[in-house]
């Protein structure tokens, strides 16, 4: 079979790849689409295994296990997306074939041959520290002699860049040169970040796909190298956005979220709620605990300002009983309290487990205070090299929301805000493919 190098360049879209002459080269341009919700775990599950959140389960970056009665955003198992992967289709036409998994997500417990993933330690006394999990565990030592630490803090946060990419994209070679696998998944995020803080018409989105092109370069060489057939695609396209939409604080002023309150700060109560939203950039998966109720949300939600559209659900117990979709310039907050001054000590931290729905605010130094806020990195980062515990107080509340300029979700309404895939083989020169027959294209590709 054919080997396979899959790069999944974080928010690609045709006009960002012409910055990117090395990648522009591997083929042509096809239009991909995306399935709701157009994010990061829903889209790259569809891509695997050739299923709808409806059918893999993977309903968003997070979304709330009404068995626990939590919010878990990013989490890492592999269990959770159901379906056939499209390695598993592989091995029926081929025991013994072999994978490596780069940085996709939920890669921990999959049953692949070589693993690598971002994870932190955590230490008892509430340290984090950078690093990252391998399978098999030797791997660990083989990358991080030659690359050193995973860059962790590069990988999100304000100091998010060019580094994570580039010891992801170091890594993918060392995998392949030193264990040769049949297929090659690479997750390189990237363009992901200052797309979000500045928008994708600013210069700096291009800057950006230009100085990750020129890190590709190597990646890209050692691929053809090996005779490898090159696919690299974009789960979504970043448009602009300019205004956040607080639906939690909406519910909750109308009364059907509630909160509990310890050490003067507030805490979403999901057990109490009538409703609650968790958001994810574009798209809200909205819970409502008592069916009678479900009607009564959709009526407020459907007159929020922001909102486009209402669905009922997504088809999953996994999903809200209602999924809001943002309006084109609009994304949706997570926040729930009235009062920054309540607001919980995490909504100022970069902290992606422990808020309910997602923050781009996370990517700012805080917009209100930035020279402060570095002040407080300093010392927090001080203390950390001594040893001490730490609270790095740096993201900004409703001024780091009004900074965010793109965002992504909604299905894409024109062809230059779309996800994109190509393909080193003219085989792969389709026109235009959804995101659940990329299963199927790759399948057909190794078997050339």
């Amino acid at each position: 079979m054919t080997k396979l190098v899959v790069l999944d360049v974080v928010g690609l879209t045709p006009r960002l790849l012409e910055h990117m002459p090395r990648l522009r080269a591997i083929g042509a341009v096809n239009r991909l689409d995306p399935v709701l919700p157009a994010v990061t775990c829903s889209v790259q599950a569809s891509l695997l295994t050739g299923q709808t959140p409806a059918g893999h389960g993977i309903v968003g970056n997070g979304w709330y296990f009404r068995g626990l009665g939590e919010v878990l955003l990013w989490r890492q198992h592999h269990a959770l997306v159901g379906g056939e992967k499209v390695w598993q289709a592989a091995r029926k036409r081929s025991p013994g074939y072999t994978v490596a998994n780069i940085c996709w997500w939920y890669a921990m417990g999959a049953d692949v041959n070589w693993t690598v993933t971002p994870r932190p330690v955590y230490h008892a006394d509430g340290r984090k520290e950078p690093d990252c999990y391998t399978d098999p565990p030797e791997l660990h030592d083989e990358l991080t002699a030659k690359l050193g630490t995973f860059p962790l803090f590069t990988y999100w946060g304000p100091g998010a860049g060019l580094a994570s990419s580039t010891w992801i994209c170091r890594a993918a070679e060392q995998v392949m040169a030193t264990h040769d696998p049949d297929l090659t998944l690479v997750y390189i995020p990237h363009l992901d970040y200052d797309l979000q803080r500045y928008g994708p018409d600013d210069p700096r989105a291009g800057a950006a796909a230009a100085e990750l092109d020129t890190v590709l370069g190597p990646l890209l060489d050692a691929a053809a190298a090996r005779g490898a057939t090159i696919v690299a695609l974009s789960e979504y396209g970043i448009t602009p956005v300019h205004r956040p939409v607080d639906v939690n604080r909406m519910l909750r002023e109308k009364g059907l979220l509630r909160v509990h309150t310890q050490a003067g700060m507030e805490y979403l109560d999901p057990w109490t709620s009538r409703a609650f939203a968790v958001a994810d950039h574009q798209v809200a998966h909205v819970y409502v605990r008592d069916p009678a109720d479900v009607p009564v949300a959709a009526a407020l939600l459907k007159d929020l300002p922001g909102v486009a559209e209402v669905h009922d659900g997504l088809g999953h117990e996994r999903s809200g009983e209602l999924v809001l979709v943002a309006e084109p310039d609009a994304w949706f907050t997570y926040y729930y309290w009235l009062d920054d001054a309540r607001a919980p000590d995490f909504a100022r931290l970069v902290d992606i487990h422990r808020k309910p729905g997602y923050d781009p605010a996370e990517l700012f130094f805080d917009p209100a205070g930035p020279a402060a806020a570095k002040r407080r990195a300093a010392v927090a980062l001080a203390r950390k090299k001594l040893g001490m515990r730490y609270l790095m107080r740096v993201v900004g509340l409703d001024a780091g929301a009004r900074a965010v300029r793109g965002s992504h979700g909604r299905l894409p309404d024109r062809a230059e805000d779309s996800p994109v895939l190509l393909c080193s083989d003219p085989a792969g020169a389709v026109g235009r493919i959804a995101a659940t027959e990329v299963k199927s294209l790759l399948l057909r590709l190794a078997e050339r």
